[in-house]
């Protein structure tokens, strides 16, 4: 019986954590014996995981190496972030590797530094170089070092994988490689729509309590409807978000309600009892502009109706399944005209929609894509 293939897998991120790279590694375990690279525990299962010490951060946050990225010494950076000097040698020794995964811009030096002979998966989840372009330090500073990451290294790779079409096509065109997509879906649930009551209809928004999320307009929207919406909110409190100023407002509007986070595993069927999950999200950034994110599928595996403001992917979707309805902009007066015309029969049909395509929107077919992927590139075959 020949050996088992030997896979590292990098992501500067809490593997155990992190749904999407959770799912990639589930992936990779079907075809050998899997490495993690990343912050925090081990995920499940895996042969051997080498933590990055909490606190050791993936950027050159030190006056040396903020200096260099204000100098654009961009060569000088690579491989001198807190994170990637505390694993370095720990990683490179770990080898050698049959496949190596990178995942995002910042993981490609320490991956490349680790492959040897191996092919390399680029990964890239969202578009790199204007990761967080909504902050003016991180788009000075940080962003023309993902950009030099990306025209670098890319090039160089055996593959690489984004999470829609448009970001996709972007990577293709700007760095000359061919991007398939692995959307960032949930796995299939076994769920059914709830009953809509025609006196209540349930807005549920989940994610980060993140000031670009628009989530005050989601509030004052409720607010304006009236009786017959109310709205739930399942937030995760970040560094730079603001839910304590979300909760506070929340408190003096009587029909929203804040939660805590709920587990990825779990969301869907929480979010079951619900009946439109609701995102308004301005299009700063060409992440976000071709964005596809988690909530989407989570609100489809949950068996809700979709009320989203408008980019490309998701109009695409929400169309092709009719899942719901796009707003005219992210405003809360776009939402009440969204919504207050809405009947609750039109709330129930979305809700069919989704469950009609729950199937089609799942994980699943990414995991195939995925699946032949890796098999590709363990094969020798691009």
């Amino acid at each position: 019986m020949p050996p088992k293939k030997k896979i590292l897998c990098v992501s500067f991120s809490p593997i155990h954590a992190d749904s999407r790279v959770l799912r990639q590694v589930e992936v990779l375990q079907q075809h050998g014996d899997v490495t993690t690279v990343g912050y925090g525990p081990a995920p499940e299962g895996v042969a051997r995981h080498i933590e990055i010490p909490k606190g050791a951060s993936s950027l050159p946050e030190t006056p040396l190496g903020v200096l260099k990225l204000a100098l654009r010494l961009h060569r000088a950076v690579e491989l001198t972030t807190p994170g990637e000097k505390a694993v370095r040698r720990e990683v490179v020794e770990s080898g050698p590797y049959d496949l190596v995964v990178a995942n995002d811009a910042r993981a490609l030096p320490l991956a490349f530094a680790a492959k040897g002979d191996a092919p390399l998966l680029a990964d890239m989840h969202e578009w790199a170089p204007e990761e967080r372009a909504t902050v003016f330090v991180w788009r000075v500073l940080v962003g023309p070092y993902m950009e030099y990451l990306c025209r670098t290294y890319l090039p160089r790779t055996t593959a690489v994988t984004s999470v829609s079409a448009g970001l996709a096509n972007l990577y293709s065109e700007r760095y000359g490689v061919t991007t398939e997509v692995v959307r960032n879906s949930a796995s299939y649930r076994t769920l059914k729509p709830t009953p809509v009551d025609p006196a209540v209809i349930k807005l549920v928004h989940s994610g980060t309590a993140d000031a670009e999320r628009n989530i005050m307009e989601l509030i004052d929207a409720v607010d304006r409807l009236g009786d017959r919406f109310s709205l739930d909110l399942y937030l995760l409190r970040v560094p730079g978000g603001h839910l304590d100023e979300i909760t506070k407002r929340a408190t003096s509007s009587p029909r929203t309600t804040v939660h805590d986070p709920v587990p990825p595993e779990t969301l869907p069927d929480v979010l079951n009892q619900y009946d439109l999950g609701v995102f308004l999200y301005p299009l700063k950034t060409l992440s976000h502009l071709y964005h596809l994110p988690n909530k989407f599928f989570d609100f489809v595996q949950a068996r809700l109706g979709l009320v989203f403001s408008p980019a490309p992917e998701i109009n695409t979707h929400i169309g092709e399944y009719e899942l719901g309805i796009i707003t005219a902009d992210t405003s809360s007066d776009a939402l009440v005209a969204a919504l207050e015309i809405l009947t609750a029969d039109e709330v129930a049909g979305f809700k069919r929609a989704s469950d009609k395509a729950a199937k089609a929107l799942s994980s699943e077919p990414d995991r195939a894509t995925q699946d032949a992927l890796v098999g590709r590139l363990l094969a020798g075959a691009r």
